[in-house]
């Protein structure tokens, strides 16, 4: 201290540098406490709720009363600008790009109308356009697509809620995906609003409500993005063929018992196994899942604001968020990231599309029930040759190897009918001549989803608007 007196005396300007560094020092260090105690207030307060939820209210807009940041993120969902190799949120029409699909699915409702899905932000709008509900359809088909499923099925029980047609619920089903198809109201905490998860995991002998928290990061996912089927004729029971397990060959053994057969092809009149979106039980298969890693993870990462920690509800691609998704955990840099996926997508597309090859030859040949459910049980799946490569390659070998017995049987028997050979293959290089060579009238059938928008929507949404208003109340 006598030292630094005796330097004061000596250089008085010492003395006010002093003075201004303490006086910086303490002004910032008030800054700094004023802003911790400001964002332990935002997280104390992430969770008081501004405005009472219902136990289910399907209207997304009154939870984002509560939580706009997590509602402001998930209306982001509506974005469908972003493209990567093989998928993102920008609209397709996978029949124009794949032709071959619609002779695969011929006698199917994916031959009129197939387009890679967009966000969940149009899940409502997606269903009510597709040329896939111009036919009868049960309302299971509405499972997946609404908060309102969830109200209805507490409201009706899940029986009675599946045997409607879809239909009589056009005007009940009107929100799109969102908030309570996962969360409960009042904890906020993950829940399962889809019963048929909850019975596949007792078929298994396994209790869902044991799963942790980080293992429902992954199972909200599961009520939807799975492979299903409609159980009983009358029932359409929503139901997940998991008896044995996982694998496609567990799955196809539970179908074969059950005799199930989802449609009988048009051209080869074989009974056909047609797969969903078996995510989830391909990324199991995998490396992430192996690790640890959720689903939300990787398609809704953590992200801070202020003193606030939350899921990122923009739900989409990794790759349009790579720095926020896979750079969490890898050091690689956003090029090399993007270059592993493609070429991991690259060589179980190619795989893909040898056995799609080689099946619309066999579907104008032979029966080949067993070689196209695991190719669609891959062309089905969102990320499937990214989330579990390895075996997506074995599945597609394996389709490959039976459509090629199918046709090697088919000849044993044309050559012995002296039918000749080879056959003549149509020319089926578009989307248009593929649906003309399986007879299906696209003319008509966009007229008749052009009335059905016109006349029948208006009238869904004035009675739904009506029914909400009154909840208001």
């Amino acid at each position: 201290m006598t030292k630094l007196q005796t330097l004061i005396s000596e250089k008085p300007w010492v003395a006010w540098a002093v003075f201004g560094a303490t006086v910086v020092i303490v002004f910032l260090a008030g800054l700094f406490g004023a802003s911790v105690v400001e964002r332990r207030s935002e997280a104390q307060q992430r969770f008081q709720i501004v405005k009472p939820i219902g136990e289910w209210e399907p209207r997304n807009e009154i939870w984002g009363e509560n939580f706009p940041r997590e509602f402001e993120s998930y209306y982001k969902t509506s974005d469908t600008n972003f493209a990567s190799k093989y998928g993102g949120s920008k609209t397709v029409d996978m029949l124009a790009r794949d032709p071959n699909l619609v002779v695969l699915w011929a006698g199917y409702a994916f031959a009129k109308d197939y387009n890679q899905g967009r966000g969940h932000f149009y899940a409502i709008k997606d269903i009510r356009n597709t040329l896939r509900t111009n036919q009868p359809q049960p309302a299971t088909c509405w499972t997946c697509k609404s908060t309102d499923v969830p109200r209805l099925m507490s409201k009706m029980g899940a029986s009675d809620f599946y045997k409607k047609t879809w239909n009589e619920l056009g005007s009940e089903v009107v929100n799109m995906i969102g908030c309570q198809d996962c969360h409960d109201p009042k904890s906020m905490n993950l829940r399962i609003t889809r019963p048929a998860l909850a019975e596949a995991f007792q078929a298994m002998g396994k209790d869902i409500k044991t799963a942790t928290h980080q293992e429902m990061r992954s199972l909200v996912c599961a009520q939807c993005h799975v492979e299903y089927y409609f159980k009983g004729k009358t029932e359409k029971y929503l139901t997940f063929p998991w008896k044995y397990g996982f694998t496609v060959e567990d799955m196809e053994k539970y179908y074969d018992e059950v005799e199930h057969v989802d449609y009988v092809h048009a051209l080869s009149r074989t009974p056909i196994l047609k797969a969903q979106h078996p995510d989830f039980e391909l990324f199991k298969m995998g490396i992430h899942a192996e690790r640890g890693v959720a689903c939300a993870d990787c398609h809704m990462p953590y992200k801070s604001e202020g003193g606030v920690k939350f899921s990122d509800h923009h739900m989409q691609s990794p790759l349009n968020n790579i720095s926020g998704s896979c750079q969490v955990c890898h050091r690689e840099s956003e090029a090399t990231l993007t270059k592993n996926v493609n070429d991991r997508q690259d060589k179980i597309i190619e795989l893909l599309h040898t056995a799609e090859t080689s099946m619309v030859k066999a579907h104008i040949e032979a029966k080949i029930r067993q070689a196209q459910w695991r190719w669609d049980y891959i062309a089905a799946s969102h990320g499937g040759s990214f989330h579990a490569p390895v075996e997506a390659g074995r599945i597609l070998g394996a389709s490959i190897q039976k459509a090629g017995e199918a046709r090697i049987e088919l000849a044993k028997i044309l050559a012995v009918l002296n039918v000749k050979t080879p056959i003549a293959f149509p020319d089926i290089s578009t989307k248009e001549k593929a649906q003309k060579f399986i007879n299906l009238d696209m003319q008509k059938l966009k007229l008749d989803k052009a009335e059905f928008l016109n006349k029948v929507i208006p009238e869904w949404d004035k009675k739904a608007a009506e029914r909400q208003s009154k909840m208001n109340q």
